[in-house]
């Protein structure tokens, strides 16, 4: 992959990191605790004889996440172009090892070392540093469909192949999402991308057709749209939580549905316990915090001084964003059953792990705001520049001069 030298840092560097960001992430945290807690002491308790079991494996990995995020927000985001080949290779290795491995448990296989490391997790989070990279690289040439959506369809085919195999549909579909939406960012061709959505719908409704879970799922999905008590049994115990909660909620600990048969409350049925002891109130502010995370990261993406940091900063935001969406549609019937974290606060230590790790990527990436570059004229800088140009140009592709021209100025502050 094709290294690119890139700006000395300037005085601008070493600013202190995007405080609405860490707020927000802070919140996020002690919001999931304190719910993790009052949805999983009966489980531990059952599975694990301690009330305290999954909460202070939650804590413990909390910690190495942050000091993950810790570590790399002091890491220049550039380097990344070094490192990132080997990093996925590595990725790689562990999603091949999880096919191999005879867990004792019942269900997919999706772990290591004891059930503790998840590949599929640390997978999307290479995914988007790879895809940020390559695409950086190769933004010259994303026009061509040799050099840009075929390759592009190769990475996302290998390790989204290896994630379904596990299997994980919803890991592997968020695979995809992100490469197409990385792809859209970097400015691929028009003509390429509805290719690329016309393919993944085919690829998509084969997958349907042939998985048998795949299939059940949208099976359930359609009734429960149709009729909510047709929904699946998962999907009838998170709406009846729901409206147990009403507007302001039973309580926090006061929720029954999460013994009364809601399976997997500590982890994807975690919402559904935050809508029965909070209420409608206590998700909005829920939605709230992760919309404030995705508005920085997005904010952080536009200041960046590079079309890499750009890259980055949108597709981890995204990703982030895109897990909470899913979870929190998921249970109350809005998509197909899928298994996605909800971010920060599901049990769990790899996504918890690697979320925090991505919001250390964000906040390095914070702190070169302000760095002065030199702006090349086959490079665009800010998200909020491509996008304008996108809509004011009703999608044209535009030659790269004009790009250069229309975003030299584009650097606004918020």
């Amino acid at each position: 992959m094709t290294e690119f030298p890139h700006p000395p840092l300037s005085k601008g560097y070493g600013r202190s990191v995007d405080t609405p960001l860490l707020l927000a992430l802070v919140a996020l945290l002690v919001f999931g605790l304190i719910m993790l807690f009052s949805a999983s002491w009966d489980f531990s308790m059952i599975y694990f004889d301690s009330p305290m079991y999954l909460f202070m494996r939650q804590l413990l990995w909390m910690v190495l996440g942050t000091a993950a995020a810790l570590i790399l927000s002091r890491f220049d985001y550039h380097h990344w172009q070094k490192l990132v080949v080997l990093i996925m290779l590595i990725t790689i290795a562990m999603l091949i090892g999880v096919l191999f491995m005879n867990e004792l448990r019942p269900g997919p296989r999706r772990s290591l070392y004891g059930g503790s490391i998840q590949p599929s997790e640390l997978a999307k989070l290479i995914t988007v540093i790879y895809l940020a990279v390559w695409l950086y690289a190769k933004r010259d040439h994303l026009h061509d469909i040799q050099l840009g959506l075929i390759p592009l369809g190769i990475i996302l085919g290998i390790i989204g192949g290896f994630i379904y195999l596990q299997p994980d549909l919803s890991a592997a579909a968020t695979v995809f999402i992100l490469g197409g939406l990385l792809f859209f960012l970097a400015g691929g061709d028009l003509k390429q991308i509805i290719f690329l959505l016309v393919a993944a719908m085919i690829a998509g409704w084969i997958i349907v057709k042939l998985n048998t879970t795949g299939h059940q799922r949208i099976m359930e999905y359609l009734a429960g749209i149709k009729d909510p008590t047709q929904a699946s049994y998962h999907v009838r115990r998170s709406l009846e939580a729901i409206a147990k909660g009403g507007f302001f909620g039973v309580g926090i600990g006061r929720a029954t549905t999460k013994f009364l048969g809601l399976p997997l409350p500590p982890t994807d049925s975690i919402f559904a316990v935050i809508a029965e002891e909070l209420g409608l109130s206590g998700c909005i502010i829920l939605i709230a915090l992760y919309g404030i995370l995705v508005w920085r990261g997005l904010v952080i993406a536009h200041r960046s001084p590079d079309m890499l940091g750009t890259l980055l900063a949108s597709g981890l935001v995204f990703w982030i964003g895109i897990e909470a969406l899913i979870n929190m549609t998921v249970m109350v019937g809005l998509l197909p059953f899928a298994g996605n974290a909800l971010p920060f606060i599901s049990a769990g230590g790899s996504n918890l792990t690697v979320s925090l790790a991505a919001i250390g990527i964000l906040m390095n990436i914070s702190r070169h705001h302000g760095e002065s570059t030199v702006t090349t004229e086959n490079e665009w800088r800010s998200y909020g520049a491509t996008t304008d140009l996108r809509r004011r140009n009703r999608w044209r592709r535009l030659p790269r001069t004009r790009r250069s021209r229309a975003t030299e100025g584009s650097n606004i502050e918020d």
